[in-house]
């Protein structure tokens, strides 16, 4: 399995690659280029949110709660006085931070679930359809964004399917076909579950004929 800074430079370096080319070809703007980047970056160490002791849980759960804090300031400014805002924004910032990270930890198990395309596609998914809801980023970039993050999570898998050769003893290790997976086979409900979590994320998602037009552009400059 590869370490935490192998997934994270490697997938760094496959985000800048991705942003260049995109920019290089006029898909997006210079300034557009970083989300794509971070979020690249960022996909290639989720998978290993299920690990127990490992930099990538605090720094997920870290960036999730800041997450947080930014969505409640924007979607309860309106209802909210600015002392109680802040209270809430603080509450979150601790719920998610060191609340529900222990209990994702209780409940997850390495190399599981989030160790599947299936969850590298339920992510994306709900990147895309945050950042058109909620960022009210136009829809070709939200879905730039989503794909971004696939993207991340699958240089992350490779990387550990990668890692489980060994190819000075000529041999393939036990943990081999456990990282880039369709699903859980071990836990078929939880499975079932998370594609029932993806699917409710389709009426938020930005219109798919943007995603249509941005893979005839990728097609064409391709060819």
């Amino acid at each position: 399995m590869a370490d935490f800074r192998t997934h994270l430079s490697v997938a760094a370096g496959g985000g800048g690659l991705l942003a260049l080319a995109g920019w290089q070809a006029d898909l997006w703007s210079s300034l557009q280029t970083l989300p794509v980047m971070v979020l690249t970056a960022f996909g290639g160490i989720l998978p290993d949110i299920d690990s127990d002791h490992s930099h990538s849980v605090r720094l997920i759960f870290g960036v999730a709660a800041v997450l947080a804090v930014a969505a409640g300031a924007v979607l309860l400014r309106p209802w909210l006085t600015p002392g109680a805002l802040l209270m809430t924004c603080g509450g979150l910032y601790i719920g998610v931070r060191y609340v529900l990270a222990p209990v994702f930890k209780r409940f997850s198990v390495h190399r599981g679930i989030w160790h599947s395309l299936l969850a590298a596609g339920l992510c994306g998914l709900a990147t895309s359809a945050a950042s058109y809801r909620l960022l009210e980023q136009p829809a070709w970039l939200a879905w730039v964004e989503g794909l971004a993050l696939v993207l991340g999570c699958l240089i992350h898998l490779l990387l550990d399917e990668l890692y489980s050769v060994d190819l000075a003893g000529t041999r393939i290790k036990r943990s081999f076909g456990s990282a880039f997976k369709l699903f859980d086979y071990r836990e078929p409900i939880n499975s079932v579950l998370m594609l029932l979590l993806a699917c409710s994320t389709i009426p938020w998602l930005p219109p798919w004929s943007a995603l249509g037009e941005l893979w005839a552009q990728g097609s064409a400059l391709w060819r």
